[in-house]
């Protein structure tokens, strides 16, 4: 398209100078086709060949010998087709204006090619480098989900070894429990964000077996507005949460213990609370230093690239952890 309109304006100016149309035409045409070819090989070199700073004065020496071979060409192949002395004449005295004309169309396109493929070039690296840190932090966030799992497992397996000796029918239930618990956290391996009433059914699977483990002692609250169900959180958060209140809630304490879920909306986030009571006489919270508290906040700033949507409280014997989940 540009060769046209190249060939177009110089056609004009040649039959500006009196010649005729076929004369101007014949001029215009050729010397089109010849910077053309010229920005064909100039655009296709520098499609492979992105050159540094030092070297675009090759580049240089590049357009001007391209500049030449067209007015050569222009110079050797016009006169073939035999269009007067007057025309012959006015090539030779042309010549000059020709090259730095040609030199300059073909410099303009050197530097649009140069730009172009080097931002192209760019985009491809800044590319490369996101899947990269992606596939990084898919890897890290496979990782977290991985060491979520072994401390239950190996506390649930030592709960079954205890209770086959004289609860065989509590150990065989916790065994169907903790099969269902383990299969749904298969399936929520390849999903990385649920709706909350997906993430409490699973949840509850893992309730169910810290209560055949404790017993009475352990009592949950459960509560969700009507509007959080369908909100999406990353999958198996809440898990090592839970399991961070139950272990300060339990472990250093005697009597019940009720650890309480709460979850509303506000503005565009998912809010959940999740308190525990513990005995600051024998525990001491850990904000944030515990795997299941850092594990988290960990996979929360590789989703959403935020530090500041987990925060822990201890005020008045209750141990509060608040998570706010971005609803994109």
């Amino acid at each position: 398209m540009c060769g046209l309109v190249w060939a177009a304006l110089q056609a004009y100016i040649i039959h500006s100078f009196g010649f005729v149309w076929f004369t101007a035409i014949v001029d215009a045409s050729l010397s089109g086709i010849l910077l053309s070819l010229a920005c064909w090989l100039i655009n296709n070199n520098l499609r492979y060949y992105q050159p540094d700073k030092e070297s675009y004065v090759y580049l240089l020496i590049w357009c001007a010998a391209l500049a030449a071979a067209c007015v050569a060409g222009c110079r050797y192949l016009l006169p073939l087709f035999d269009m007067g002395q007057v025309y012959q004449n006015f090539l030779v005295q042309s010549l000059v204006i020709r090259y730095f004309t040609v030199f300059l169309a073909i410099g303009w396109m050197a530097m649009i090619s140069a730009l172009f493929y080097s931002q192209l070039d760019h985009k491809k690296t800044e590319l490369r480098k996101t899947e990269a840190e992606k596939l990084a932090r898919d890897a890290e966030l496979y990782n977290l989900r991985q060491q979520l799992q072994p401390h239950f497992l190996f506390n649930s397996l030592n709960s079954i070894n205890a209770l086959i000796g004289f609860k065989p029918d509590e150990a065989r239930k916790m065994i169907h429990q903790l099969s269902d618990f383990l299969r749904g956290t298969l399936k929520k391996d390849d999903q990385l964000l649920v709706p909350l009433t997906d993430e409490l059914s699973h949840l509850n699977l893992y309730l169910e077996i810290e209560k055949v483990r404790f017993g009475h002692r352990l009592q949950t609250e459960i509560s969700c507005d009507n509007a959080c169900g369908e909100k999406l959180l990353p999958s198996l958060l809440l898990q090592p949460l839970v399991e961070n209140a139950i272990k300060f809630g339990l472990y250093d304490t005697i009597g019940d213990v009720t650890v309480s879920i709460r979850a509303e909306v506000e503005e565009q986030y998912l809010i959940i609370m999740i308190q525990n009571p513990y005995d600051p006489k024998t525990s001491r919270p850990r904000k944030g230093t515990g795997f299941g508290l850092s594990g988290v906040q960990r996979r929360l700033y590789l989703i959403f690239a935020r530090n500041d949507l987990m925060e822990t409280h201890a005020n008045d014997n209750i141990f509060t952890t608040i998570i706010k989940i971005p609803q994109l």
